[in-house]
Parts: C-alpha cells; sequence; structure tokens
C-alpha cells in the first residue's frame, strides 16, 4: 500500500540482503508512455513506506521495438532502473 492509501502490485520483491537493499521489480511488455506514467506512480507512491535504500527495476521486453529513449529517460528521471 502507498502513501495515499492505493494497492500497487509489483512483479517481485526480492527483499533485502546482507549486500543488497530490497528489489523491487516490474515487467513491461509493450513499453509506452501510459505503461511508465503508472509504474513511475506506484513507486514514488511506494517508496516512502520502503526502506530508503530501496531500488526499483523495470524489465522492458518488448521484442517487436525497441524502448524509446524517452521511455527510459522517463524511468531514470524517477529513479526506476530500466533493464532491456
Amino acid at each position: 500500500m502507498g502513501k495515499t492509501g492505493y494497492d500497487h502490485l509489483f512483479d517481485f520483491v526480492i527483499p533485502k540482503s546482507r549486500k543488497q537493499p530490497d528489489r523491487i521489480l516490474h515487467a513491461i511488455s509493450r513499453p509506452s508512455r501510459d505503461t511508465v506514467q503508472s509504474l513511475s506512480f506506484s513507486w514514488i507512491d511506494t517508496r516512502e513506506v520502503r526502506s530508503p535504500d530501496s531500488r526499483a527495476y523495470a524489465f522492458l521486453n518488448d521484442c517487436e521495438r525497441d524502448a524509446s529513449p524517452s521511455v527510459t529517460d522517463a524511468l531514470e528521471s524517477y529513479g526506476v532502473r530500466s533493464v532491456i
């Protein structure tokens, strides 16, 4: 649950270990402005209730076309790391 009271679903959450912080993973099969906005809002909304060193990753897995640089730039600006 996020700061707004909304529940957000992520595909995977890998709990922290001795060497790594919590990792929140979300797969996007067709990266677009809408999917990036949705993930960015979910991350921003839940980031404050998670440990401060948590990391978010977006797995962009569209095999028909490359992810637009604007998509990856938008994710990076909100602290979401892109994995293509």
